[in-house]
């Protein structure tokens, strides 16, 4: 159990670190927002997702490819390409929302949990 544990975290923990390096390289190298470098990273997962690249490394490192933002682009992908062939061409909005959902809805209520215990400024 240890012995394939320790190859699976070491796996996980270099790919993972790779996606952040390259997040913050975006930061520190090129001045963008937080905003453009979460983006970027989405649509980089999408592209290497539409690729077939992204569930390859999904595959070998684990979470280390499956946790960071650029999942989330490869999840888009994967759920508007399973739309589009089992729906048609709407499916490929439905598709896309599937996957997500869950996610983006815990986003909204949690953001809206944390709005009401603590005071905006401004």
């Amino acid at each position: 159990m240890a012995e394939q544990l320790l190859p699976q975290l070491v796996k996980a923990f270099v790919v993972g670190g790779a996606i952040c390096l390259i997040g913050q390289l975006m930061f520190d190298a090129f001045n963008l927002t937080p905003a453009h470098t979460m983006s970027v990273l989405v649509v980089s997962g999408a592209v290497l997702s539409g690729l077939g690249w992204y569930q390859k490394l999904a595959e070998w490192a684990g979470f280390g490819a499956k946790l960071p933002i650029s999942s989330f682009g490869n999840s888009l992908t994967e759920g508007a390409v399973n739309g589009a062939l089992t729906e048609g061409f709407w499916g490929i909005f439905m598709g896309m929302m599937k996957p997500v959902s869950a996610g983006v809805a815990a986003a909204v209520v949690f953001s809206f949990l944390i709005a009401v215990v603590f005071k905006p400024r401004g």
